[in-house]
């Protein structure tokens, strides 16, 4: 028995027919686009005399689309910790919160440095006594 003959027009599987794929900007969006696109000059000048007429959405649709909008920010303010305790500066940081001399923000993201401060600190004690115990299991001194 013969092998049955391919048809004209029939593609392998996973092969395109059309590998460029269709032309860029013939779709129904890029032609809209471009229809905007030549009014654009007209639109903005009249969103700008509606802005100026005291029309307050365009006003903001204006600002919003041409300004960055500001961030709060926090001064920086000094403070000085005690050489005592994690806790103790934890306590210091909370302290001058409370008295109004550091904003709140900054007050927690102190704290966070000190917890993590804490987290080093306890990774490096243990270390440390690892290091004694292997040295006391093998008759060494560190």
């Amino acid at each position: 028995m013969s092998e049955p003959k391919k048809r004209a027009g029939r593609w392998k599987p996973g092969e395109s027919g059309n590998p460029a794929g269709k032309p860029k900007g013939t779709g129904e969006v890029a032609k809209l686009r471009a229809a905007i696109a030549e009014k654009v000059p007209a639109i903005l000048e009249s969103l700008l005399d509606r802005a100026l007429s005291g029309d307050v959405g365009a006003a903001r649709l204006l600002l919003e689309r041409t300004i960055p909008p500001l961030k709060a920010i926090e001064p920086p303010q000094p403070l000085t910790l005690p050489d005592g305790s994690l806790t103790e500066q934890g306590r210091a940081v909370l302290a001058s919160v409370a008295a109004g001399d550091l904003a709140p923000g900054q007050g927690a993201a102190l704290v966070g440095a000190i917890g993590a401060l804490a987290r080093v600190a306890e990774v490096d004690e243990l270390e440390r006594r690892i290091a004694v115990l292997e040295g006391d299991r093998h008759g060494q001194k560190p």
